[in-house]
């Protein structure tokens, strides 16, 4: 999945940012990510087998968790400051992330409904 969303990154900054600007570029990325994200999930449903609700918070749980782990350790790594880095995760700055990491975590769930 990071994989993904690296690449993911990659192509935003250098070909849609320059067009629609960094901070539009990225609200936008939270949404083509989200949908990255869900269709790497479905790929992976039933091989991943989170049968029960317990497992499935689990899973969108240690997602999430590795997701903020890479994404400032990767932002630090490539010389983001973390006023910056913690902007997309400020919805008074614009930051979609948020958004993004609740559906990420809610993810298993929409693929596996009416599990209790």
């Amino acid at each position: 999945m990071m994989l993904a969303e690296t690449a993911h990154g990659a192509v935003r900054e250098l070909f849609v940012a320059p067009v629609i600007g960094g901070l539009r570029a990225r609200q936008l990325g939270v949404f083509v990510g989200s949908l990255l994200i869900f269709f790497i999930a479905w790929l992976m449903a039933r091989w991943l087998n989170a049968a029960s609700r317990r497992e499935q918070l689990i899973v969108g749980g240690f997602w999430v968790s590795l997701t903020l782990v890479f994404e400032f350790a990767f932002g630090r790594a490539t010389g983001a400051s973390w006023s910056r880095i913690l902007s997309d995760y400020n919805p008074l700055h614009g930051g979609l992330m948020l958004l993004g990491l609740a559906f990420m975590f809610c993810i298993p769930m929409l693929l596996r409904p009416g599990i209790r």
